[in-house]
């Protein structure tokens, strides 16, 4: 993963716009970061990287996390920024609206943006790369680069060490989490996934090797290999018999193949299709138990950092942020888009009957 940092003179402004595409497809909500001209003449277009964006469980509210150590809150719906936060060291990830925040300074802090009230609920001994909190368990669970995982109370008193619940020893650095009800998955460095049930947490139910060859981005599973595999909890053969992985976010041209990282996934809530964004600036919609592409977006400006539905799944909060893929380059402001989901782009396609016989 790449830090980047701003530069020390650079002021920023921020604001609001909507976007329009070449479909009529409306952006509800754009952001937008430049820097200010230098003194003495004009210093080129550039802004700090969006680590990642997550809508609420519970309203349109979206959490935004950035690499120039804020965090802001939005109303999606009405196009308003409700808060903003400013932390002492670059955020990596955001969960939640009493948010548990994950940094490069190996702390989790605690943040409530109706009282601005702010404390540390613990550390690890290197940066903090994902922050998660269960509703089953009413814990806060974080991965990090010190190869550990660490499930904390928020409700207990503040602290480092009287909020944690328990540490986890992983193989390798911590890339990724996902939740799914008393389901925890771990990807890390070395292509491992270990699979926890968060009711009993001595040892992973599962532990397993993607099947994917390169780095583990998030799930399903993605990679930085242009693919993205399905992967099933069921370890009888038969459910491994459903397993699969494809190839996405590619491009051919004059017969040579481009392939591209594949950074974000986001689960619709109600169809359980999904959206993946790479570095090509494409989002695409796919349903995973027939195997096909429902629905592709018009490009966006730059690279996909991050997704995320809102609670119904009428709304796609997509992060279009370089995220130095190519190393420091010129590229396009970063900015996020909200935009209205019709039912055909994430409904899955009734499959076609076979025609009887004469």
């Amino acid at each position: 993963m790449w830090v980047i940092l701003p530069p020390t003179n650079a002021s920023y402004s921020v604001g609001f716009k909507p976007y329009r595409i070449r479909n009529g497809t409306r952006y509800v909500l754009g952001y937008e970061r430049r820097p200010s001209s230098a003194a003495g003449g004009s210093s080129p277009t550039s802004s700090d990287g969006i680590s990642n964006l997550r809508f609420s469980n519970h309203s349109d509210h979206l959490l935004v996390s950035s690499w120039d150590k804020t965090v802001r809150l939005y109303d999606a719906g009405a196009n308003v920024l409700k808060g903003e936060f400013v932390h002492g060291g670059r955020f990596s990830t955001a969960a939640s609206m009493m948010i548990p925040l994950g940094s490069v300074l190996a702390l989790i802090t605690r943040y409530v943006f109706s009282s601005g009230k702010e404390d540390i609920l613990g550390r690890h001994d290197a940066p903090v790369r994902c922050v998660e909190y269960s509703y089953a368990a009413g814990q806060v669970i974080t991965g990090s680069w010190d190869k550990t995982l660490k499930c904390w109370d928020p409700r207990g008193a503040s602290g480092p060490d009287r909020t944690l619940v328990g540490t986890y020893q992983q193989p390798e650095r911590v890339y990724s989490l996902s939740l799914v009800g008393h389901h925890l998955v771990v990807a890390t460095a070395g292509r491992r996934v270990n699979v926890y049930d968060l009711r009993n947490m001595s040892q992973p139910e599962q532990r397993r090797e993607s099947s994917l060859k390169y780095q583990t981005r998030c799930f399903a599973l993605s990679s930085v290999e242009g693919r993205v595999a399905m992967e099933f909890f069921d370890l009888s053969e038969a459910g491994q018999a459903k397993k699969y992985a494809f190839k996405c976010h590619r491009k051919s041209e004059a017969g040579r193949d481009t392939v591209y990282p594949v950074n974000a996934i986001a689960f619709h809530p109600i169809y359980g299709t999904f959206a993946t964004g790479g570095c090509d600036g494409y989002v695409n919609v796919w349903d995973g138990n027939n195997k096909k592409r429902l629905y592709q977006y018009s490009k966006y400006p730059t690279s996909i950092a991050a997704l995320s539905f809102s609670r119904d799944g009428r709304l796609l909060a997509v992060a279009s942020s370089y995220t130095f893929e190519e190393g420091d380059m010129p590229h396009e402001p970063d900015a996020i888009f909200v935009r209205s989901v019709n039912e055909v782009e994430v409904k899955p396609k009734p499959k076609a009957l076979p025609t009887p016989p004469p």
